[in-house]
This record gives C-alpha cells, sequence and structure tokens, in this order.
C-alpha cells in the first residue's frame, strides 16, 4: 500500500491537562479523497494542525511521503496545502499578490499560467485585482483555497471548507476536488455536511474524544453498518401478522395496510424481500407496492459516536 501520509502513536496533551489526542494511528493512502468526521472538540483541527506544522505533538511520529515533520519539517510541509476553518488573509493585499506570495513561501519559482489556471478553475480570474476586504465572504473562501493550492501540493487538507458558503462555490470545490484527486492530489476533509463526506470520499474515519474509532471504505462501511428498511403496501388491511410468517420481525401499520422489516449490516435486503413476498403469495395476502429506505452515512457516524462515549 503506498501511503502518502503515516501517523503512529499521536499524542496531544496541551498544558491544561487537556488531552486532545491518543495514540492515533492513521495512514492516508496517496490519491484518495478521505474525510475525518467527529463532533466538536474531538481532535480533527488538533490532528491536522499537527501534521500541517501549527501544532507541536507531545509524542508520536509523522510522516509525510517518508519525511519526518520534525526532522524534515521544510521538505514536508512543502508537500502540504491547507485551507483552515477561519478566514486567514490579508484584507489589503489583491487575489493575485496574495495567492503569488504563497507560492513564494514555499520556495516555487514564479509560474503566472499556474497561478491562473488556479484562480479561474475557482471561479476568481475576474477578482484578481481585487483586495481580499472587498469581496464576500464566499470568495474569500475560494482565495483561502487558491493560496493552499499555490505551491502544487501532493496533499490538501480542507478543514470544514464550505461551513457558510453558499451552494455554489460549494458546488464548484467539489468538482475541483474530484480534479485534483485525478491528477494525483491526496485530499484530506473534515466536514460537519456529512452528506458531502458520503457523496465525495473513498474512505471514511472517525475520531472521537481524540481516539479513531473507526477507519474503513466507505462502501464497505454502508454495507457492514448500513441498515434498509423495507415497506409493503397491502390491498387488504391486516388485523395482525401471520405467525411464523417470516424470519426476522414485521411491524404492521397503524391502519393494518403496511407491513416492514428492517435489514442491518450486509444482510441481502432483495432476498429477504423475495423471501417474504413469497410467503405472502402463498397465504393469499396481495400488495400495491414495496418502498425501501437506507440509511445514511450521517445515521451511522451518529450511531458510532454515541456507542463510543
Amino acid at each position: 500500500m503506498d501511503h502518502v501520509l503515516s501517523i503512529k502513536n499521536l499524542t496531544k496533551t496541551y498544558d491544561n491537562g487537556l488531552s486532545a489526542l491518543k495514540n492515533v494511528d492513521l495512514a492516508i493512502e496517496r490519491g484518495e479523497i478521505f474525510a475525518l468526521l467527529g463532533p466538536n472538540g474531538a481532535g480533527k483541527t488538533t490532528l491536522i494542525g499537527i501534521v500541517c506544522g501549527l501544532v507541536r505533538p507531545t509524542s508520536g511520529e509523522v510522516l509525510v511521503d517518508g519525511f519526518d515533520i520534525a526532522k524534515d519539517y521544510r521538505t514536508a510541509r512543502k508537500k502540504i496545502g491547507l485551507v483552515p476553518q477561519e478566514l486567514a488573509a490579508n484584507m489589503f493585499e489583491t487575489v493575485w499578490d496574495t495567492v503569488v506570495f504563497s507560492r513564494g513561501l514555499f520556495g516555487k519559482s514564479a509560474n503566472p499560467a499556474f497561478i491562473e489556471r488556479v484562480l479561474r478553475d475557482l471561479s476568481l480570474w475576474d477578482k484578481k485585482d481585487a483586495n481580499i476586504r472587498a469581496l464576500s465572504g464566499g470568495m474569500k473562501r475560494r482565495v483561502l483555497i487558491a493560496k493552499a493550492l499555490a505551491h502544487e501540493p501532493e496533499i490538501l487538507f480542507l478543514d470544514e471548507p464550505t461551513a457558510g458558503v453558499d451552494v455554489d462555490l460549494r458546488r464548484d470545490m467539489w468538482e475541483m476536488v474530484r480534479r485534483l484527486r485525478d491528477t494525483g492530489v491526496t485530499i484530506i476533509l473534515t466536514t460537519h455536511y456529512i452528506e458531502e463526506a458520503e457523496d465525495m470520499a473513498d474512505r471514511i474515519g472517525v475520531i472521537d474524544n481524540g481516539q479513531i474509532i473507526l477507519v474503513e471504505e466507505k462502501h464497505a462501511l454502508m454495507r457492514r453498518l448500513g441498515q434498509t428498511r423495507v415497506t409493503i403496501s397491502l390491498k387488504q388491511k391486516l388485523d395482525a401478522v401471520p405467525a411464523d410468517l417470516f424470519r426476522r420481525p414485521l411491524d404492521l401499520s397503524e391502519d393494518g395496510l403496511s407491513l416492514s422489516f428492517t435489514q442491518k449490516g450486509e444482510d441481502d435486503s432483495e432476498s429477504g424481500l423475495a423471501e417474504l413476498l413469497k410467503r405472502l403469495s402463498a397465504r393469499g395476502i396481495d400488495f400495491r407496492g414495496i418502498t425501501t429506505d437506507r440509511s445514511s452515512l450521517e445515521d451511522i457516524f451518529i450511531d458510532l459516536v454515541g456507542k463510543s462515549r
């Protein structure tokens, strides 16, 4: 496995005694989109801060493409781009100047064509000569992304990148993220919009109380921990569920016109449904239609965090 980021036994305890990270182990694969999910105070921002050199760890090891963030700080940091939660930029600089300056900070030679492409991709080209203070909140967020991409990083951290931004920016951002991933850039994102993680990520990590409680490929996670609610609408009212009708509990609606059951994890909902329909037919019970409701990543996340406390 080609790990572009390797974290081993990472611990962070602040001077006030707060234990923000507890022996965290995490490996990020090159070219993937990895979503790190967790409630407020779980340790997400501390973890990102350590990898990006903004926070000093208490103990542990972090390797960025094989380079230790402590021993080979400059080389490791050049490989990382960070879009922070806070809107941090020189408000009196122009968009063009602040992005060019960010590229120079990492020792990259001038490349106006590349900067232009980044600004165009983020719909900022027509704002290149505008002062940042004159931009809307959404445009300022785009500038932060441009700054993070200016030095052509191999790893891009997006820490709550769409918090408080409009739908258009959110859509443009995820299109850009997919293009970056296609070029080999590794994306690590945190977000409170869990539907975004469900749509974008290749793998999911869940952190709570400073500990990683799960890391898994997204589709495997959905199959293993998700559940499906199947509801069958009946043509005739039932007064009660016939005895021994099905191998799992069935719920009869109050009006007696629908039957429902839940399949969890990797159970095959289609084979279970086929079995139930066969048994209904054998008993002369006709149905009108079938609906299914699959759990979302958010449902799984809430359940996981609830069980870890």
